[in-house]
């Protein structure tokens, strides 16, 4: 036992568990402790908004597989970090969010700045703990660091902010760090052999496949089966695009080479996910989910399997370990799959080269509503570029080892057909939250715990706004990142449902205005450039990427895009009204 105070005894547990950087705001609430984070080593980076310091603490732990720290003040400080830790939640991230609380002489008597913080974050996170009593500080504290990483998610530290202060004994404990095995031996085996009968099996890499750093031993079993591996929803990273074996993500705006290829399977290995019902709906009015397939499902989180869809096999697990182990039972077994492994690698080969060509003729979308868009920009004599070919030209010129964040909305979703990685840990997004200003502040921490590595940030003009006074904290700390920003003026998923269901009867879509993002930019320190060239597009993002990595620049690229849209956002979930008030009766 040492002699301290409770805010020693905080920090050497952060410092025990390795925490070298913490996002978030400054507040009195906390400010014994933060008086100390410098000599501990611990950077502090203030943030302009404390959302965005939660989704840079989810970028942070996506990179590292570290845990992310976020701190701010008790009250509205902390209330503003809600809807990040609900994406860090949905992408698996292990973030810790101190959140200090209203000193506990005054709970109750709905003084300044004063809430219940617990009931905030309860749908969010993995565990949350209370500092009750000073003298549990270092033990609570390590349990919430030890739980972020064993449950795999946020989990939520809350302190009154008296209990900081005090005279303490206090042992600071030992991180405890979990060996997680293959599964069991029985449902092992169970794979193996249905594996082994399997005539066309492919195999669904997905999230945990990233944060069990396991790709090598995916890409190992995948070659043992000789089948066609597809990505599961946004985690484009969890195999390498380079593989012959890759045939590029499922779900929304994903790949129509994976969605006729996993239609074919008889066996569908699904390594590390969940089987989300938002990557597995029918896209490119494809309904690919092969209904007669037998499942194996392999997940960490026991209460996944065979939830959203019906399995065979249920494996809870390591997708790294139970990856391992399935190849080991199948390396000296005849498969049955061996004897048309160069059949369905000719037919991989051959849907991707169809996939390919498919994307690059796609230069504009053709429904009659976006070619009148198309047409209008014409009469006006703008130079507004069509969001597919940016998106072409943005992958051609992406930068070896880069990271890249999106954020949510139509011309993001779409870049989903076109964003391929060599590597783990370089694709983040909202998940299944789903919410707008997200990539900014994520690619923020991603380039924070990855300082080496291109960070790239792709957002629409409705999203950015929303997060685009984060520059200021990319600027003010010298995290450079490249900012491409979708310019066409309207929150294009939304109104792509107006148009489809609608009768194209515009409420709240438009963001017509004269908005320059580029001279904003420049207002805030950063370099900024305006795109309606297409010849330019990959020439600025070089550009952007050399002074990132040179003279640790940051750049917000804009690009001006036609009113062009996509697929819609939410097809399975809308149909054409009926109206019945009389008074309705002349809508179109």
């Amino acid at each position: 036992m040492t002699r301290m105070t409770p805010s020693e005894a905080f920090v050497e547990t952060l410092v025990a568990n390795e925490v070298d950087t913490i996002f978030g705001i400054m507040g009195s609430a906390f400010m014994d402790a933060m008086d100390i984070f410098e000599p501990a080593g611990i950077r502090f980076i203030p943030v302009v908004h404390e959302q965005g310091a939660a989704h840079m603490a989810d970028g942070y732990a996506r990179v590292s597989g570290r845990h992310g720290v976020v701190i701010g003040q008790n009250g509205p400080g902390i209330s503003n970090c809600v809807t990040a830790i609900a994406a860090a939640f949905w992408a698996h991230s292990p973030v810790v969010m101190i959140t200090p609380e209203t000193g506990t002489m005054g709970i109750g008597l709905g003084g300044f700045q004063e809430a219940n913080q617990l009931p905030m974050f309860q749908e969010f996170v993995k565990y949350q703990g209370h500092i009750n009593n000073e003298h549990r500080m270092a033990e609570i504290t390590a349990r919430c660091f030890d739980r972020a990483m064993s449950e795999i998610g946020p989990t939520q530290l809350n302190i009154p902010r008296d209990r900081f202060y005090g005279d303490i004994d206090v042992e600071i404990p030992e991180p405890m760090i979990l060996d997680r095995g293959p599964g069991g031996e029985r449902t092992l085996d169970e794979a193996a052999d249905l594996l082994a009968t399997a005539e066309f099996p492919v195999m669904i890499s997905g999230g945990g496949v990233i944060m069990g750093d396991a790709v090598d031993d995916a890409v190992a079993l995948a070659e043992r089966l000789g089948c066609p591996v597809v990505n599961s929803y946004l985690h484009n990273d969890s195999f390498p695009a380079s593989h012959p074996q890759w045939c590029g993500p499922l779900g929304y705006q994903g790949s129509k080479a994976a969605m006729k290829l996993i239609s074919r399977a008889d066996v569908v290995l699904a390594l590390g996910t969940r089987l989300g019902p938002f990557g597995t709906l029918p896209q490119h009015d494809m309904d690919y989910w092969p209904t007669d397939a037998k499942i194996i499902q392999i997940d960490a989180d026991q209460k996944m399997l065979g939830l959203v869809k019906k399995i065979s096999v249920g494996i809870c697990g390591d997708a790294g370990a139970a990856a391992q182990a399935l190849t080991k039972r199948l390396e000296k077994r005849d498969l049955k799959s061996d004897t048309t492994r160069k059949d369905r690698l000719i037919q991989v080969a051959e849907e991707k080269a169809v996939w390919e060509e498919e994307l690059s003729d796609w230069t504009n979308e053709t429904d009659d509503f976006s070619i009148e868009m198309i047409k209008e920009a014409i009469d006006e004599e703008d130079n507004w570029l069509h969001p597919r070919q940016v998106l072409r030209e943005l992958e051609k010129a992406m930068p070896a080892r880069a990271m890249v964040s999106t954020d949510i909305g139509n011309i993001n979703s779409i870049s989903n057909s076109y964003l391929r990685f060599e590597e783990p840990r370089s694709f983040f997004a909202a998940m299944s939250w789903g919410n707008c200003g997200y990539a900014l502040p994520t690619i923020i921490g991603a380039k924070a715990a990855a300082p080496d590595r291109p960070a790239i940030a792709y957002a629409g003009d409705g999203a950015w706004a929303m997060s685009m006074s984060e520059i200021m904290t990319s600027v003010r700390h010298n995290i450079p990142v490249t900012a491409v920003v979708f310019h066409n003026r309207q929150w294009g998923a939304e109104k792509k449902n107006q148009v489809d269901f609608y009768g194209r009867r515009f409420v709240a879509g438009e963001l017509d205005g004269e908005e320059n993002y580029s001279e904003i930019a420049k207002a805030m320190g950063a370099e900024g450039v305006r795109v309606d060239d297409l010849e330019e597009v990959g020439t600025a993002l070089d550009e952007a990427i050399k002074n990132q990595m040179e003279d640790g620049t940051t750049t917000v690229i804009e690009v001006m895009c036609t009113k062009e849209l996509g697929a819609p956002f939410r097809k399975d979930a809308l149909s054409t009204p009926v109206r019945y008030l009389k008074k309705y009766s002349d809508y179109a």
